[in-house]
């Protein structure tokens, strides 16, 4: 089973319609606040590395400041080209104070590389 790592931000320091950027588990996180609630998604375009919090958020629209793929927050699924992969969403529970953000901790990667043949 994944290891997970929780972090807590208190919602004072997400305005609706802001993104802000955390690392959590090896990754990096992007959480908003729309109309709708707080969202927690990958920091990382799926089409080419930049980071959606350095973006826009239109709505319930990321949108890639690379390139302007966007991804709807709510689901990691892409809403426009140049992206053809959705990017993971994570879960995020809000009580009066605080929104908590559980993320499935990154693979960790071969600290050497595989034999060669």
């Amino acid at each position: 089973m994944p290891n997970r790592t929780t972090i807590s931000i208190p919602l004072a320091e997400i305005p609706e319609g802001r993104m802000l950027a955390r690392s959590a588990g090896g990754r990096e996180i992007m959480v908003c606040r729309t109309k709708d609630g707080v969202f927690a998604v990958d920091d990382i375009c799926s089409h080419a590395y930049a980071r959606l919090s350095e973006g826009r958020l239109r709505g319930f629209r990321a949108i890639c400041p690379l390139h302007g793929a966007a991804f709807d927050v709510r689901t990691g699924a892409v809403l426009g080209a140049p992206a053809t992969r959705p990017i993971e969403c994570f879960t995020v529970s809000c009580d009066a104070t605080h929104a908590t953000i559980t993320v499935t901790d990154a693979p960790e990667l071969p600290t050497t590389p595989p034999p060669m043949p």
